[in-house]
């Protein structure tokens, strides 16, 4: 860092003895304040939106059944744990609409954990476009949890008509509205994690491979395939596990969709608590190695 300071300030001695003006140049890749470096992701924000749509609608393109995928890819995963949670093992018990407990925890947790994995390597893999241009390189996590979330809304409405037609039907009642907010603040969520993983990813790609162990961690410790409630005794482990804002989601989903009732105050506040926290933490964790995305790929 001491020898590029210097090496700009050599640069800038050499143009004022040239009888130039040096004050309004920079040096290129270094990181900008915070305010200015949100002002220019605004400035951005076009070029984000394109970048996104564009990725979302080729993502499937190469695959012969394109974007059918956004529907057989979460029936499948549902369809193969019902047959391991429902049937072999019965972790549903007595509840009556097991299928549409397991389809909406799947599909709300492959949301984030897609985030989580994806986070780890979406720097590299936009290397050329990090080595070619100038500019905020937040607007690559950004363009990818805007992409995942195009894609989410499609299956989202996959997941509520597959609830209403797969027997016991779920009717569809006044609260149902109240899953574009939770969707809202799992997506801020998911932006917040990807900041944190992109760039433990780009410093320690290896990190991947534990990224995932996590995520297997986390679905077990969010009731994505089995009510918590039922294996849980002890209320101090139950406290805990009600922390995790994932669980939370999922949670207050099942209850707008399934039971037709408004989410607790309480999981409204820790949901959303934590979604802004961690995108908060997150972001500034990744403005902060700024200087080092372009550099270490160069």
């Amino acid at each position: 860092m001491a020898s590029e300071v210097k090496s700009t300030a050599d640069a800038k001695r050499a143009l004022e003895a040239k009888g130039l003006d040096p004050s309004g140049l920079s040096r290129i890749g270094t990181r900008p304040p915070l305010g200015e470096y949100i002002q220019q992701l605004w400035q951005r924000r076009h070029f984000i939106w394109y970048d996104a749509r564009h990725r979302a609608s080729t993502q499937n393109s190469r695959m012969r059944l394109g974007n059918v995928w956004l529907v057989l890819r979460p029936l499948v995963d549902s369809s193969f744990y019902f047959i391991i949670f429902g049937l072999v093992l019965g972790a549903g018990g007595d509840m009556e609409n097991f299928a549409a407990f397991l389809l909406i925890g799947i599909l709300l947790f492959r949301s984030t954990s897609t985030s989580i994995a994806g986070g780890a390597g979406v720097l590299r893999a936009n290397k050329s476009m990090i080595k070619a241009f100038t500019f905020p390189r937040a607007s690559i996590p950004i363009a990818a949890v805007l992409q995942a979330t195009m894609t989410a809304v499609f299956t989202m409405g996959v997941m509520c008509f597959a609830i209403v037609v797969l027997p016991p039907h779920e009717i569809p009642t006044l609260t149902w509205p109240l899953l574009v907010p939770i969707f809202l603040i799992q997506t801020v969520l998911n932006l917040g994690l990807m900041f944190i993983t992109a760039r433990i990813g780009f410093h320690l790609p290896d990190m991947a491979n534990v990224l995932g162990v996590f995520s297997r961690f986390l679905m077990y410790g969010s009731g994505v395939m089995f009510p918590i409630t039922r294996y849980v005794d002890d209320p101090a482990a139950a406290g805990v596990l009600e922390l995790n804002p994932l669980y939370q989601i999922i949670g207050m989903m099942r209850t707008v969709l399934m039971d037709g009732r408004v989410p607790e105050l309480r999981s409204w506040l820790i949901a959303a608590g934590w979604a802004v926290g961690i995108l908060v933490v997150g972001f500034i964790f990744f403005w902060r190695a700024e200087e080092s995305y372009g550099r270490e790929l160069g």
